[in-house]
């Protein structure tokens, strides 16, 4: 440990232990009872209890150390998720993105999931800065703008997953239409009701479309009439396919044209579509499959050509 501290210099190790010293007293002061307000939930919980609860402190329970742990933080993390919401701002775009991926418009559990990534970023630059000081000599400066630039790549990071994971869900529903499409089609051509064929295709198919199709079908159940229902499906997602297909439906169900010839149109511009995508990302990737051609191929087949003429004129001299 003393060959540590003179490694480090007196100076910086008190600027380190003076900082982990202020850091400590700023999250007891944060975590004071009268720094922490109570919420809505916490008010009304006494009063909505159809019995009293027995005192805690006659009870005597091992409670483990993993279910303390998030109980102490949650009113930090909290905290945390108000001021990057007030910093990133954009509410609408993350419940957006958050119905795109299939989950619940919850903004403040996302934010709560941005802290905890947040953290794990700043451990992670806390690891690398503490490493920089001892070996290499640095100024502790340089573990705050490590342990901060963490955090904030831990943010941006859950956020970016977060675009990632909706785009996914979509590709996927896209995948799935032309089939749905095609199964309604055939479902509506025997006979079927627009309410009855939705409910076939849903009981026998699954993935992200069929799912969502349920959800249409229970809000339908909870008293929504099915145009409104399938809105719903349409603003849910970002995939004009799909808000085609529902206004095909819509327009349908209420002018009493043949459902039928519309879905399986529309299930063949799917496909279509699906093919022009194949083909651009074709061209995109023939432009990055000339690189190990031209970098790679192409110089040990110009060696191979000029070796024999190039050791000749070596045999001549």
């Amino acid at each position: 440990m003393t060959d540590l501290v003179h490694s480090i210099g007196p100076g910086r190790s008190g600027a380190a232990l003076g900082l982990a010293f202020a850091m400590g007293v700023l999250l007891v002061i944060q975590g004071l009872p009268r720094n922490r307000r109570a919420t809505l939930d916490d008010r009304l919980a006494p009063y909505l209890r159809d019995t009293p609860r027995p005192s805690r402190l006659l009870q005597v329970e091992q409670v483990p150390l993993a279910a303390i742990i998030p109980t102490v933080l949650r009113p930090l993390v909290t905290d945390l998720a108000r001021r990057v919401e007030s910093v990133l701002g954009g509410t609408s775009s993350v419940g957006r993105r958050l119905q795109r991926a299939g989950r619940a418009p919850d903004t403040d559990h996302f934010r709560a999931e941005q802290v905890v990534y947040g953290f794990a970023g700043a451990a992670l630059g806390g690891v690398l800065g503490v490493l920089a000081v001892t070996s290499k000599g640095r100024s502790p400066v340089l573990l705050l703008l490590l342990i901060a630039l963490g955090f904030g790549c831990g943010v941006v990071v859950r956020d970016a997953l977060l675009s990632r994971e909706a785009n996914r869900r979509e590709e996927r529903m896209l995948a799935e239409f032309p089939t749905v499409a095609e199964l309604l089609a055939l479902a509506v051509g025997a006979g079927e009701g627009t309410t009855g064929a939705l409910e076939r295709v849903v009981r026998l198919s699954e993935g992200e479309l069929s799912d969502e199709l349920g959800r249409c079908l229970a809000d339908a159940r909870a008293g929504a009439s099915l145009q409104k229902a399938l809105q719903g499906l349409a603003d849910r997602t970002g995939l004009i396919s799909l808000a085609r297909f529902v206004d095909g439906i819509v327009v349908a169900v209420e002018r009493g044209t043949p459902l039928a010839e519309i879905l399986r149109a529309q299930a063949q511009d799917v496909r279509e579509e699906g093919r022009r995508q194949i083909m651009e990302v074709g061209g995109k990737k023939e432009i990055t499959m000339m690189i190990p051609v031209v970098f790679g191929v192409l110089p040990v087949t110009v060696l191979f050509a000029l070796f024999p003429g190039l050791s000749f004129f070596q045999f001549q001299m």
